[in-house]
């Protein structure tokens, strides 16, 4: 994995012949799906657009940044802009479901959630949605990185445009993060360059 990671670098400029199978996008779906989130309530959904001409719409709300069309698919993560209580009683019934428990068990578990985080102001609960959202960016990146696939995270876009082109609102959901992933062209410098952190001493403290 720490091989992976120094392997990995933001990707500048893709090579637009080369695809990802639909393989390797399931595999980046299923891992990105597994992410920890908060409560396990994953308040976001993730638009993959492999679409070329919907991309070049998005391109000039992406400040002309051609990752999003040359690569092979672009991720969009998108947190909810209503967190709902039927969000929470649908989380609820599917932990029923899945871990064969009875609904009345995790009353408590449903309640201290509406409470926590029905009670935020909008403010409070798109930064907080957008955290998790960006927890799963971070699985993504990770995976891409074990599996070879380029990818390079984006914040510079306007939501506002991917709204108006994608309709998110009809959907609940606004872009906070973008990820553009497929296979680095052979001529991006940037490849070659040395990764760039601070040194194991100067990140963690013990205490």
């Amino acid at each position: 994995m720490i091989e992976d990671l120094n392997w990995r670098y933001a990707t500048k400029k893709f090579d637009p012949e080369k695809k990802l199978t639909g393989s390797i996008i399931e595999k980046l779906k299923e891992a990105t799906r597994l992410s920890a989130s908060s409560y396990g309530l994953q308040p976001y959904q993730i638009l993959i657009i492999e679409d070329k001409a919907l991309r070049m719409q998005l391109l000039p709300h992406t400040y002309n940044q051609n990752q999003v069309v040359d690569a092979s698919h672009l991720f969009i993560f998108c947190h909810y802009i209503n967190l709902k209580e039927d969000h929470i009683d649908q989380y609820i019934k599917l932990s029923s479901k899945v871990r064969n428990t009875k609904m009345e068990t995790l009353k408590g578990f449903a309640d201290d959630m509406k409470s926590s985080l029905l009670q935020m102001n909008t403010q409070q609960s798109h930064s907080w949605m957008s955290d998790q959202a960006f927890i799963a960016l971070g699985q993504l990146i990770n995976i891409c990185a074990h599996l070879k696939v380029d990818a390079c995270p984006m914040g510079g876009f306007s939501a506002d445009g991917y709204e108006e082109i994608l309709k998110l609102s009809e959907r609940n959901l606004k872009a906070c993060v973008i990820m553009p992933v497929g296979y680095r062209s052979e001529d991006d410098p940037n490849q070659f360059k040395t990764k760039v952190r601070k040194s194991t001493e100067e990140l963690f403290i013990i205490v």
